[in-house]
């Protein structure tokens, strides 16, 4: 059973770039892993913006500056588009982000976020503005995101935007519960079920 989501308050992490796609999120490269080493890849998301070619540490990037921390990422409109490798979900999770806000997703990445214990939140394009800009004048700003009202409110400004989440991804969040762990609490219905067909 995975950490149960509620209501996530936290400072955010501002990576104000359109069309971040997978490779970025996690290059091809770290793709050989099969199985899901959260340290692993959290340590090499965005790896290729983090650290220079020699190694070294990218000091202008936002994950390497102390200045911005928290387990909300706040991107660009057109999130994880690109190929469908679901490493770049993990890797996220993986660094410890919780929450992941934009105005726009790319489908297949949006749902491996939800099948990973990542609440991709779509908000209006205003709203993501207005975000960025609060972070930028206050970086220890807090985002609230409430997933059982499925709203998510800028605590420096106090304005507020619904979500859209499908019910049963919510009811998996809300309950620790990945697919396999649904079908398992569910099984005397399923046999159940069976037993009456």
């Amino acid at each position: 059973m995975k950490q149960k989501f509620n209501v996530i308050t936290s400072t955010c992490v501002p990576l104000p770039l359109e069309n971040v796609d997978t490779d970025q999120i996690i290059p091809a490269r770290f793709l050989k892993a099969t199985t899901r080493e959260e340290k692993f890849f959290g340590d090499n998301l965005f790896r290729d913006w983090r650290y220079n070619a020699d190694g070294s540490l990218n000091k202008d990037f936002v994950l390497n500056n102390p200045t911005y921390s928290g387990c909300i990422l706040v991107a660009g409109k057109n999130f994880g588009n690109g190929s469908s490798r679901e490493h770049a979900a993990w890797a996220i999770a993986g660094y410890g982000f919780r929450v992941v806000i934009s105005s726009f997703f790319a489908d297949i990445h949006k749902n491996n976020e939800l099948n990973n214990f990542v609440l991709p939140v779509v908000v209006s394009e205003q709203f993501l503005a207005e975000l960025f800009e609060s972070i930028k004048a206050n970086p220890k700003m807090e985002v609230e995101v409430d997933l059982p009202n499925q709203t998510v409110t800028n605590k420096a400004t106090g304005k507020s935007e619904s979500f859209e989440i499908n019910g049963y991804k919510k009811h998996c969040l809300m309950n620790g519960l990945d697919d396999i762990d649904f079908l398992v609490a569910n099984k005397d219905k399923i046999v159940d079920w069976e037993q009456r067909q």
